[in-house]
This record gives structure tokens, sequence and C-alpha cells, in this order.
């Protein structure tokens, strides 16, 4: 069934998986169930809402920002979304760093990533993204990042980390363009430019959701990104 699933789904993005991605995708719903049972990884369970939730809303990305060739930083991964899916779905990612503040799912991404052969791609990171970037600012070629944060503190996290010339794409629910406009400001200060705005109907299902790619193109003043409990409290 997943296959199924994931090849008519990849089939409705305009997606041609590689060879070995949907056995590569099972393997992954397997270890991701396995986890789960002891480990609160994810709400989303059972293999169709998997598969069209999480695999394919991930992959769906793919058709909408060029990660190819690039070194992208996952922010705020969780159980490896969207990183590990778009390391499946496109092989030409040179490098994804799985960045989470929690040592135990990062600890689950390397053992997910070593069975997925992806060890040599994927670099989970057990790390706040204020902290790392000390040192790692603005060494990624892109930055992205799923249902972590409202866009205006997402944005103090993820484009400090990005070179001027790359770009943050964040993936939202419904309200991206209303995250957009409280977020313009946060943009303009930390060295973004041009935002656009791609909607998308995950396959399968009426879900409609949105990426907004923002363009890096100035480097990011020093002071920023600020401690996590500043920025919470009073985003840019």
């Amino acid at each position: 069934m997943m296959d199924e699933i994931l090849k008519g789904g990849s089939a409705e993005l305009g997606l041609e998986l590689p060879d070995g991605a949907v056995a590569a995708f099972e393997k992954y719903y397997e270890l991701l169930s396995r986890k789960n049972e002891v480990m609160n990884l994810t709400a989303i369970s059972g293999a169709e809402d998997t598969a069209r939730l999480h695999f394919l809303d991930c992959a769906a990305l793919l058709t909408m920002a060029e990660l190819k060739g690039r070194d992208v930083v996952d922010v705020g991964t969780g159980a490896g979304f969207p990183g590990v899916p778009l390391l499946i779905a496109e092989p030409g990612i040179r490098s994804m760093t799985l960045l989470d503040s929690l040592g135990k799912r990062v600890d689950f991404l390397r053992e997910c990533c070593a069975a997925l052969g992806l060890d040599g791609r994927a670099v989970p990171v057990n790390a706040r993204a204020e902290e790392f970037a000390a040192e790692r600012r603005e060494s990624f070629d892109a930055a992205v990042s799923r249902a972590v944060a409202r866009l205006d503190v997402l944005v103090e996290l993820s484009l400090p980390l990005v070179k001027p010339g790359g770009f943050f794409a964040a993936m939202k629910g419904p309200k991206g363009r209303e995250e957009l406009d409280g977020a313009r400001r946060a943009i303009e200060l930390l060295g973004g430019g041009r935002a656009r705005v791609c909607d998308y109907t995950v396959p399968g299902t009426d879900a409609v959701h949105s990426v907004i790619i923002i363009e890096k193109i100035a480097p990011t003043p020093k002071k920023y990104p600020r401690r996590y409990a500043q920025i919470k409290k009073s985003p840019l």
C-alpha cells in the first residue's frame, strides 16, 4: 500500500523518485514506528498517513526549491522532517545537517540514517539553532524547516546559518501568507530579501500547505541570532 501511495503521489507532484527510494521510505517508516512506541516522535501514525502527510509532504519541497548540489541545514528536524525524506528523494543533495536540540532525537536520526545508507550525506547534530550559528554562521547554501515555530521566530533561527546568495525554505500550513506578513521586518533586518509563497496540495488529501522561500541577499548582523528566550519573547 505505501509503495502505491508514494509512486502515485510523487507522480502527482511531478517528481520522479530514484531507484531504491520507495524501499528506503518503507524502511524509514518501520524505524519511525518502532521508535515511536517508546518515544514521542510524531503524532501521525499508520503507513498511509505517514506516506502522505510526512513523506510526500516533505518531498513536495523539491518541486519548489532547488537543493541538488547544495549543503543544506534542516532547522528543528525532530524525527527527520523534512531532511530525511529530501535526502531519500533527491540523491543530488550534497549534505543535509539534521539539527535538533534533543539528544534522544538526534541519536535516533544517527541510527536511522546509518540503516538507510544516508550517513555519508546526513549529518545529525545535537544543538540549539541559535548556538549552532556561532559555529556555522553563513556556511550553508540553504536552510529548510517544517512545523517548528512562527515565521517571525523561525527566520532569526535560520537565516543566520545561510550564505548570502542562498535561501531559507519554511514549510507551513494554510496560514503561510499571514505569517509572512508578520515577519517582513525580521526578514529585512536579518539580511533576507524577496520572499515568495508556493501553495500545494498534499497528494491523496485535501490539505493545502505552503512553502515560503526567502532569499538571503546580505550578511546577517552579528548581534543576531539572540538567545532563544529573547527571540520568543520579543520577535523582530
